[in-house]
């Protein structure tokens, strides 16, 4: 879901909206879809290699197209052609970006069945006798699959305009399919953040965020409740014979507890950032690092609740209402500055949840201070940069 930044007509621009559904492919269908699966590994695999040979023997970079391949491998015309044209996209857009910035994105690797996660993409294209792609009451029809019997949790709206589709199949077996929609919307007027309107959050491995005005958001813990079962299953597993029938039905067990909870997740992250969008005109967050910070905490499981999700769901839902999406330097020292006189702390322990300003004589919780002190800056950047714009 995303912006893009062409204008048309009337001052609006161009919206992406993204709604998954769950398929339920026949056996033909379920057949068609494997083959292509392989088909797009394949032509991946084929396109990668002779880029790197053809490099090594002329230093130029050249990707083939997925014509050449299809007289050596008769199969891959039994698939959809755009499924394999897409695969040459995605590769070409993958090196883009290895050259572009090789430090942030890695060289592309080849794929492999057993883990890389099968999918492949479709886009949709209009003729005189209609769209090669299109919904209908109770399925999508795809190029040489047909209808593929599908279940909507909601339907787009009639001015949407289907741009492609990617089908994938989870660990469990699932057929899933993500359809972008494009459509022309007003843009929305920026709203001006004040004090009052906006809210400042601070990442709590405890509380998951904990607000300036000292609320705080608690989460089920998914995992941990579930850590009984897993751990259940994981004992059972570990006494089963590898490749037997019943270690096969109790990885799948295991592979739907996961992603049960990984679905509850999920749910809980879109409905707390479109709660706290439609309340606030502005979000303050400090730009932390939830990886290194994993890494630099013993105890606890800081992917667990998944803040960097989180933010980037506050981060575009408040873009389309012309709302403010604050970030704040990793650096600024939030929990060692008083928010009431601005004294800054030499040092704070990591035990320390509360503590009393030596200048003013404030008690301060810790993590409410930061929140607080992260609004502030968020508001001071906003402000400053809008007086460098309009001197400007």
């Amino acid at each position: 879901m995303a912006w893009k930044k062409a204008a048309v007509a009337d001052g609006k621009i161009l919206q992406y909206n993204t709604i998954k559904v769950r398929l339920y492919p026949n056996k033909a269908q379920t057949e068609l879809f494997e083959r292509t699966f392989g088909c797009c590994r394949y032509i991946w695999n084929q396109m990668l290699s002779d880029q790197k040979y053809f490099y090594l023997a002329t230093g130029k970079h050249f990707i083939p197209t997925p014509a050449k391949y299809k007289n050596g491998a008769p199969f891959l015309r039994e698939v959809d052609n755009q499924a394999l044209i897409q695969e040459h996209n995605k590769l070409s857009q993958a090196f883009r970006v290895f050259f572009k910035n090789p430090e942030s994105f890695g060289y592309p690797r080849f794929k492999k069945k057993k883990t890389d996660h099968s999918s492949f993409t479709a886009c949709n294209h209009e003729f005189e006798s209609g769209p090669t792609i299109y919904i209908t009451e109770d399925g999508i029809r795809m190029t040489k699959a047909g209808i593929v019997k599908a279940k909507f949790s909601r339907r787009p709206q009639a001015w949407w305009k289907l741009k492609r589709i990617t089908v994938e199949k989870t660990r469990t077996g699932k057929y899933t399919c993500a359809i972008l929609y494009e459509c022309a919307v007003k843009k929305p007027q920026a709203v001006v953040p004040t004090e009052e309107t906006t809210a400042g959050l601070k990442y709590s491995m405890q509380h998951f965020y904990v607000a300036d005005d000292g609320s705080m958001a608690d989460p089920p813990r998914w995992l941990k409740q579930s850590q009984e079962k897993l751990t259940k299953l994981q004992q059972k597993l570990s006494r089963m014979q590898p490749g037997s029938k019943n270690y096969q039905e109790a990885v799948q067990k295991y592979r739907l507890l996961h992603e049960h909870i990984a679905n509850q997740r999920k749910d809980f992250l879109h409905k707390e950032s479109r709660r706290i969008a439609n309340v606030w005109d502005a979000i303050c967050v400090r730009g932390d690092s939830i990886q290194a910070m994993s890494q630099r905490v013993k105890r606890g499981n800081t992917l667990e609740g998944g803040f960097g999700a989180f933010r980037t769901c506050l981060q575009y839902k408040l873009a389309r209402q012309g709302k403010q999406f604050l970030v704040v330097d990793r650096y600024v020292p939030t929990t060692r500055t008083c928010s009431v006189c601005g004294l800054v702390r030499e040092e704070l322990g990591a035990r320390e949840t509360a503590w009393t300003c030596p200048k003013c004589g404030t008690a301060h919780n810790r993590e409410v201070n930061a929140a607080k002190n992260i609004k502030a800056q968020g508001l001071h950047q906003y402000f400053r940069t809008q007086a460098q714009r309009e001197s400007a």
